[in-house]
């Protein structure tokens, strides 16, 4: 499944690496990524991929682990949805 992943939370050291390293054991790959700082806020999306054995749930409750800390909140869609919506 392709997936467009959120993260959002303070910005402190160490976010990218812990995010990354959770997809990575996950076998997610990270097609692209934008992150940004403003003021104290860090955000980042990435577009990614999930092996087709790999369930929404597993990469919730990992990315759960994440958030908690982390202290982020971590959004993962499918990119279906958003395709959907630009159709008429």
């Amino acid at each position: 499944m392709i997936a467009i992943m959120t993260v959002t939370g303070r910005d402190h050291t160490g976010i990218i690496a812990a995010v990354s390293t959770a997809c990575a054991e996950l076998g997610i790959n990270i097609r692209n990524v934008s992150q940004t700082i403003m003021d104290e806020w860090f955000t980042m999306i990435l577009h990614v991929e999930l092996p087709d054995d790999l369930s929404v749930t597993a990469v919730n409750d990992r990315m759960t682990r994440v958030e908690e800390q982390e202290k982020l909140v971590i959004t993962l869609q499918s990119q279906a949805i958003f395709d959907a919506m630009h159709e008429i």
